[in-house]
């Protein structure tokens, strides 16, 4: 039976156990770990000039060539331990090669913080004799280690994120398990190894063995800025929409000036395009949208210095103003299949056409409400109904732009919205633009004759993820 893998990789950290994990790996026969092989800084080791007979010089100018030196030597089944700082270059390649082995070593973050301050204290980075140890008491600095925390938080979810969406698997271990000779030899059985341990290596010895109270001078401190640390991300606005493409043939660009709008559906787009067609004094039909990615590549090289801009609504304006054209049907497109089920489904009441009467301000709360209450589950994913990008939310859309363009500016439509639009007319050239005039849409009330907070309570609820990315507060 052929071996499971060519080679291996350890993504770890400093003060993980690494170094220990590598010791027994190369213990067992057929089995050699090259130590940090993509370390910027060193190759392999500290003090080495080459590996595998690549010099760095070498392995600067072309690092896949010592990965391929890796992943076909002949002594064995071979790997490396790679850091979250190592070289990007080769992360993609060996992520992708299904043939080489993931393990994945971790430690808690404030050991292995507090162990790599003391390492820089004493300038003792490993220790094989107990009477050498040098001893310190360091400092916790809550900032650096938010920093440092946050660091390998987000290099953990991109290889958790990485493996799961190529289907692959690691093999896990925590700083703990390396004093489990069972756990280390099912690692060896993972690899596809032959050889077993009979004992651990136990020339490299523990340099810290006392609790962290014992090593930091301003242990207090270093609990209070601990218990303000969100570990369970409990402030995490959950969410379950489906992403965004770039959406680049909707972007409207002006007929001469070098500007470029990036609508977000929901908003005041109409406003919008008819005030950068009086910039060129040109009809909005005469703006260029429908544009391919190329086309729009395009564009920019032909418009130098251009701008872009994209504007915000506040969720309970957007949510309104939706409600009203897309479901009541006082705009265009009227979604009568949503609207049949809000109503049959959702119990939504609410005429069965725009000139229908009856329909009073206490209705059209109610209705407003229950549209709110379809948004909240929709959001979640807790309906049949495709989330349409006519109420998704607006850091959804903004996260789609990134794909391609992002906005230069973010404007919010608020009573400072025509200043916000002065200057970005006048960055693209425009020293006395016209002023941009927002019409009042047609709608059967106004969102001020129904605002209260209940219904900022109900969207902010829907629309958590863009009141925290956004800052949004009350409507009114």
């Amino acid at each position: 039976m052929a071996a499971p893998f060519a080679s291996f990789v350890i993504f770890a950290e400093m003060r993980t156990g690494s170094n220990l994990l590598e010791a027994n790996l190369n213990a067992v026969e057929g089995i050699a770990c090259c130590g940090e092989a993509f370390n910027p800084h060193f190759i392999g080791y500290p003090n080495r000039e080459e590996l595998l007979g690549i010099t760095m010089d070498e392995r600067e100018g072309n690092p896949t060539k010592l990965l391929n030196k890796i992943n076909t030597s002949s002594a064995g089944l071979s790997g490396f331990r790679y850091f979250h700082d190592h070289d990007p270059r080769v992360l993609d390649l060996i992520l992708e090669n299904r043939e080489c082995a993931k393990i994945i070593l971790t430690r808690n973050p404030v050991d292995s913080y507090v162990s790599w301050k003391i390492a820089q204290a004493t300038g003792q980075w490993k220790l094989t004799d107990v009477k050498r140890r040098k001893d310190a008491k360091v400092k916790f600095d809550a900032d650096e280690f938010e920093i440092y925390r946050n660091d390998l938080q987000r290099f953990q979810n991109m290889l958790q994120s990485r493996l799961q969406t190529s289907g692959q698997s690691a093999f896990f271990l925590t700083y703990e398990d390396l004093q489990s000779i069972d756990v280390v030899n099912g690692l060896i059985k993972f690899l596809g190894a032959s050889g077993h341990l009979e004992k651990l290596d136990t020339s490299l010895k523990v340099q810290n063995p006392a609790p962290v109270s014992c090593k930091v001078s301003n242990f207090s401190e270093m609990e209070e800025a601990l218990a303000k640390l969100d570990c369970f991300d409990l402030a995490h606005a959950p969410n379950f929409e489906p992403r965004r493409l770039a959406a680049v043939p909707t972007y409207v660009a002006c007929a001469e000036t070098a500007l470029l709008y990036l609508p977000i559906k929901g908003g005041p787009r109409a406003d919008l395009t008819n005030w950068m067609a009086n910039l060129d004094n040109v009809r909005p039909e005469d703006l260029i949208t429908g544009m391919s990615q190329k086309e729009l590549r395009q564009w920019k090289r032909r418009h130098q210095g251009h701008r872009s801009f994209s504007v915000l609504r506040h969720p309970v304006a957007r949510a309104h103003g939706v409600f009203c054209d897309h479901i009541l049907g006082y705009g265009a497109p009227v979604f009568d299949a949503v609207r049949r089920t809000l109503i049959k489904r959702y119990g939504l009441d609410i005429p069965a056409t725009p000139d229908e009467g009856g329909y009073d301000l206490e209705r059209h709360k109610a209705a407003f409400l229950g549209f709110v209450e379809f948004l909240r589950k929709n959001l979640a994913g807790q309906t049949a109904i495709r989330v349409d990008a006519a109420w998704c939310s607006q850091s959804e859309v903004v996260q789609g732009f990134a794909q391609f363009a992002l906005p230069d500016v973010l404007i919010r439509e608020d009573g400072a919205m025509g200043d916000d639009l002065d200057a970005i007319a006048m960055r693209a050239g425009h020293t006395n633009a016209p002023r941009f005039e927002q019409r009042q849409h047609e709608a059967p009330f106004r969102l001020a004759d129904i605002y209260d907070e209940e219904i900022e309570r109900a969207v902010s609820q829907a629309y958590q993820r863009d009141y925290m990315m956004f800052g949004f507060e009350r409507w009114a």
